[in-house]
């Protein structure tokens, strides 16, 4: 079947000494993996490995059998040329670890044109905008809607969230964050993109990013933690 559609670059593992297997998610399709010939050849073709980098915003033509195996693209342009991303040593780093949990996140060959569409004017806002300390956190815990697991009840004033049944409580059990953790959290469920001022410290920052990455752990098969998280930590130590 040959398809027209946007996509955004997951991942890409280089395969022999001039090939590339790209992971890409897809707006028709969901996750989709191709083959790139020839990616690192010096001839001018379209199949460049710089359309690849994490997060790239791709429009596309391609062949897709679905049969499980390796698609071919047809054409491939960029959708958006980033301005900031890929200068920007915060953004880059941000890009790099969020490409590490959707590859963890999404497995499905399945359309979900909603997270699509969410991740797209995520990113398009991080090229835009210079104040980005908290772009990551909102991401995460938004990205729970789309992937079935976003906190629930979360307009009671219960001083406990439980971790596992995903639902604010009463009363501390084995699978709750504290009072204060539960407390970080609910401000950052009432965040947006372009809040600019600090709202967290560095500190309460790292301490949110290990909840909810420990959060996608509980309810996400197979998810595992981030190898750029420690690089992400750094960068966002003051």
């Amino acid at each position: 079947m040959q398809i027209k559609t946007k996509a955004i670059v997951i991942s890409a593992l280089k395969y022999q000494e001039r090939s590339l297997i790209v992971k890409c998610f897809t707006a028709s399709d969901g996750l989709k993996s191709y083959f790139v010939a020839n990616a690192f050849s010096n001839k001018k073709n379209q199949q460049k490995a710089g359309y690849f980098q994490p997060l790239t915003l791709l429009e596309i033509e391609a062949t897709h059998k679905n049969k499980g195996t390796l698609e071919y693209f047809k054409e491939i342009r960029l959708s958006h040329v980033y301005q900031t991303i890929t200068t920007d040593i915060v953004k880059s780093t941000i890009v790099m670890f969020l490409s590490e949990v959707l590859h963890h996140s999404i497995h499905e060959e399945e359309k979900n044109e909603k997270l699509f569409e969410f991740l797209e004017t995520a990113l398009l806002w991080l090229d835009a905008h210079e104040h980005v300390a908290n772009f990551h956190l909102i991401l995460l815990i938004e990205m729970t809607k789309y992937l079935g697991f976003y906190p629930d009840n979360i307009d009671d004033s219960f001083d406990f969230f439980e971790m596992r049944e995903g639902i604010f409580t009463p009363f501390q059990g084995t699978n709750c964050l504290s009072k204060h953790e539960t407390a970080l959290l609910k401000k950052v469920i009432q965040l947006k993109f372009d809040t600019t001022h600090a709202v967290f410290s560095v500190v309460e920052r790292q301490l949110l990013l290990k909840i909810l990455v420990d959060y996608y752990t509980i309810h996400l098969d197979g998810f595992k933690k981030p190898k750029s998280i420690e690089v992400f930590k750094a960068i966002f130590s003051n």
